[in-house]
């Protein structure tokens, strides 16, 4: 549904995106991840038709958004970072505009505002003007008038940003609803809405993409995954360091906290260590050693710790382990 070919764009000597290539089918939610200034909302401004690019090609449907660009954006729904709104309209009449903007009329219009104000629960506010709206209620607006044609892509630049738990949980589980059917690309920085939501994420770092995968695949790049906790009694930091860094399939081990009687250690696996064989050579260690065990787990990966080893500068990183 959205094919996204080597685009780039340049502000003067300032490269903001750098050949960036991805496609995104039709049922598939891609979460767009990125550090502020990073691409993000620039790609995504091209890949609407907003701004043109300084090379690359994007195809919206069949349509190439630079040769038939009417034909393209009528494909997809757009809600910008901060989207503007009619502050004197109420939010049926902005509504039905943005239905009539569509070439909406009549009964269709009519059904098609009706279904927004549904999804988006806008019942209790629909003769409101949008200047007495709660910033979450503006927000659901924004979002209803970006499906009010129900649009095959949906693309959705930060769309729970300022959002309190509740009306977060409300956006998640709409694009979750739509994904189904519909090929949906949103831009975040919150980390847990992609693995809450999204089949697919890309992480993009000044202007290029570093990484593209499933939440599980880039959780496995974390240096966390496959690691073994224990926390053990009866025995000294170092003592059980040194014996656990011992194992064959063992690549280091560090003390994570040492309080009291008590000391946590965490054990990372050699390449190619197979599933559950760092814990059973754990749990034989501390039998071996004769140690109270408290308690022995295996770790998932993190995507933030995957987030921050591929975006943050190799001093910053080294500074904040």
């Amino acid at each position: 549904m959205v094919k996204v070919q080597n685009l780039s764009k340049a502000f003067g000597a300032k490269v903001a995106v750098n050949g960036v290539t991805f496609t995104v089918e039709r049922g598939e939610v891609l979460g767009f991840l990125g550090p502020n200034g990073a691409g993000k909302s620039t790609t995504m401004r091209m890949v609407t038709g907003f701004i043109p690019p300084t090379a690359g090609r994007v195809q919206v449907g069949q349509y190439d958004m630079m040769e038939e660009p009417i034909a393209a954006k009528r494909c997809l729904g757009y809600l910008p970072e901060n989207a503007p709104l009619y502050a004197d309209m109420t939010v049926n009449g902005f509504l039905g505009f943005a239905a009539e903007l569509r070439g909406l009329t009549g009964e269709s219009k009519r059904q098609a505002v009706h279904r927004v104000v549904e999804m988006c629960f806008l019942e209790s506010v629909l003769y409101q003007s949008i200047e007495t709206l709660s910033k979450g209620y503006r927000h659901r607006t924004c979002f209803a008038q970006s499906i009010i044609h129900d649009p095959d892509v949906l693309i959705m630049d930060e769309p729970t940003d300022g959002l309190d738990p509740n009306q977060k949980h409300e956006v998640r589980t709409l694009i979750r609803r739509m994904g189904e059917r519909k090929a949906i690309i949103f831009s975040t920085h919150i980390l847990e809405e992609v693995e809450a939501v999204c089949n697919r994420a890309i992480i993009i770092d000044r202007g290029q993409i570093v990484a593209n995968g499933t939440p599980a695949e880039l959780k496995q790049k974390s240096d966390l995954a496959g690691a073994v906790s224990v926390r053990v009694l009866g025995v000294a930091g170092g003592e059980i360091k040194q014996a656990l860094g011992a194992l064959p399939f063992v690549r280091r081990a560090a003390i994570v906290s040492e309080e009291g009687a008590g000391v946590l250690v965490r054990v990372y696996p050699k390449p190619n260590t197979a599933n559950g064989e760092l814990a059973r050579g754990v749990f034989a260690a501390v039998a071996r050693g004769g140690w109270k065990l408290e308690e022995l787990h295996t770790e998932e990966g993190r995507l933030d710790e995957v987030f921050r080893s591929i975006t943050l500068p190799e001093t910053t990183r080294e500074t904040r382990t």
